[in-house]
């Protein structure tokens, strides 16, 4: 039997985290973990290291380090941003499933150290592509988009080359509130943006995908994933969450990536590429037939496609401040200091005071992510 391919799970106790660990559990010994890492849900990753026996593990406080230490002597203890970055260049692979901006530390660090990165943080490409394409062209590291929408995407390009294609297709789900009214979503609470009907996946995503700005910043990092421009991206709603993007060639044939709504797919997808092997996630059966439905996004009330478009338009670090607006939005409506419908006047008002920026190093955009922070913030704060 060949080596196994080491990896690293950056963000474990989360949902794609969870379910990369069950991947690499069926995997026959194929893969293996290297390192886990968690920010503060010390009891579930205390019960991964007993099961998975990494050989270093990433916490967001020294005392949570201190706690882990103790349980588990043998075990390496780092901790914070640095952590993330020193041990994301250590594996084969580095899973980047770190919710929100953080996860640029490990994305950063694989590249650094050669590393493929299988990549389920959008916010590394959505913050900071052009430093992330920088560094790419410096190193031997590959990017390998976990992202159903994007490792659909990664599937189909192999049918053609790239001068060929046409657009590239993002499929949406449409979110809990598809067919609500504006005057419906003016009354929408937390709990009914948790409740997506295909997907479970953590809070902030979820709520992404109710206001579309998780398809907006899907559009961004298929731009800077894929070497197309802006208009060559589409975005069509699809309830079902079966074929999960499309490629258009430019003789008008598309090609498709279907399957069950199963994260373990493009997560074994990316662990193992270039091969395919089994087990089976995801797989479809046709025997009770089969019906999709595809529609137009309702943009002029769900406007995060719109502020994509805007962002790669001005570009110079735009894509930047709408992640780091977004994030503050989408956290003071968790918290329940602002409305759903608040979030998209947290990210428009912010942009009032938006500078172009020019990205040099982490520190860069480091800077212009924390002045979007305090901008977007004092919005929150006058609603």
């Amino acid at each position: 039997m060949a080596e196994s391919v080491k990896v690293s799970i950056f963000g474990s106790t989360g949902s794609i985290g969870v379910q990369a660990l069950d991947v690499i559990k069926g995997s026959g010994g194929r893969l293996e973990v290297y390192g886990l890492s968690a920010n503060s849900n010390v009891e579930v990753l205390s019960q991964q290291i007993a099961q998975f026996s990494p050989e270093v593990v990433v916490v967001g406080s020294e005392e949570m380090a201190t706690s882990i230490s103790e349980r588990f002597s043998k075990v390496r203890v780092e901790v914070g941003g640095e952590g993330l970055g020193q041990v994301a260049m250590e594996a084969d692979v580095a899973l980047n499933a770190v919710v929100g901006f953080a996860g640029l530390r490990v994305t950063l660090g694989a590249i650094a150290g050669g590393k493929r990165v299988a990549l389920a943080n959008k916010e590394s490409l959505v913050a900071a592509g052009p430093l992330v394409r920088m560094k790419l062209e410096e190193s031997t590291s590959e990017i390998v988009p976990v992202d159903s929408e994007h490792a659909a995407i990664h599937q189909c390009l192999r049918g053609g080359s790239h001068n060929e294609v046409k657009r590239l297709i993002l499929t949406s789900s449409g979110g809990p509130f598809r067919r609500f009214s504006a005057t419906e979503l003016e009354g929408v609470t937390v709990a009914d943006a948790l409740n997506h009907p295909t997907w479970k996946m953590g809070p902030k995503i979820t709520v992404d995908s109710s206001t579309l700005m998780n398809k907006a910043l899907e559009v961004i990092e298929a731009y800077e994933l894929f070497d197309v421009t802006s208009d060559q991206i589409d975005v069509v709603v699809h309830p079902e969450s079966i074929v999960h993007s499309l490629v258009e060639f430019v003789d008008g044939s598309q090609i498709a990536q279907i399957s069950r709504p199963d994260m373990r797919l493009p997560i074994a997808y990316a662990l193992n590429y270039p091969e395919r092997v089994s087990p089976v996630y995801g797989g479809l059966s046709y025997s009770d037939g089969l019906t999709l439905h595809f529609e137009e996004a309702r943009r002029s009330i769900f406007r995060g496609l719109d502020f994509a478009y805007m962002a790669l338009e001005i570009g110079d670090g735009a894509p930047t401040w709408l992640n780091a607006a977004n994030e503050v939005a989408v956290d003071a409506f968790l918290r329940e200091r602002i409305r759903w419908t608040d979030i998209y006047r947290v990210i428009e008002g912010s942009f009032e005071s938006f500078e172009k920026w020019t990205f040099s190093d982490f520190e860069s955009v480091l800077s212009l992510d924390e002045l979007a922070r305090r901008r977007a913030s004092e919005l929150v704060g006058s609603l």
